[in-house]
């Protein structure tokens, strides 16, 4: 269980290819507080840790993980948001988070409003996915509020913290994201499409 608040920025320093899955090596500055078997949040997906350096550490994500992320877009050089599992005595600064992305959406528009911005995304509404105004959502991996919310898109407001010190100052127009809907509204979805 995560919250969506990012704790570090890691570095793919390598991507290889093991069958079906990829292994990805990460340089981090969590590195040396990590140990093997701990789950991480990467752009919003939990890998478990399979090994541990001095200042890298190593994680495997399967294909069917491959599959619904954007992590079979990585390479080299591409930067990743970082959070480690929630303690149960702490505080739950963003909202409830998974770690199991539910789809990708494509950023549509970045606007630049004097000291922030405010990003949009698009996805594919025929999964059956919702967000509401207000409500929260995931975006790789960073706990975010939606504004403009549409049936198949919607936007969010980034301030310079959170822009500086996660992905967003590298996200482009067009990139693909991952998105984790709320998990509390995927409930009552489906609790409602049951009872019709």
């Amino acid at each position: 269980m995560f919250t969506g608040i990012i704790e570090s920025l890691g570095e793919i320093k390598s991507v290889n290819k093991s069958e079906t899955n990829i292994n990805f090596n990460v340089k981090s500055s969590l590195a040396n507080e990590l140990k093997i078997d701990q789950s991480l949040s990467h752009n919003g997906v939990c890998l478990t840790i399979v090994n541990v350096s001095e200042n890298s550490y190593s994680v495997t994500a399967i294909n069917e993980t491959i599959l619904k992320t954007n992590l079979k877009n990585l390479k080299a050089g591409d930067f990743v948001n970082l959070e480690r599992s929630m303690k149960m005595n702490g505080r739950l600064d963003g909202h409830i988070v998974q770690g199991h992305v539910d789809q990708t959406g494509t950023c549509t528009s970045i606007e630049n409003h004097d000291g922030s911005w405010v990003f949009s995304f698009e996805f594919d509404s025929d999964q059956k996915n919702i967000t509401i105004e207000k409500g929260s959502i995931t975006v790789n991996g960073v706990s975010l509020t939606v504004i403009n919310s549409n049936k198949n898109s919607f936007s969010v407001a980034i301030i310079p913290y959170t822009y500086q010190n996660t992905n967003f100052h590298k996200l482009v127009k067009g990139e693909i994201v991952n998105l984790e809907f709320d998990v509390l509204g995927k409930y009552i979805a489906k609790i409602l499409d049951l009872n019709k």
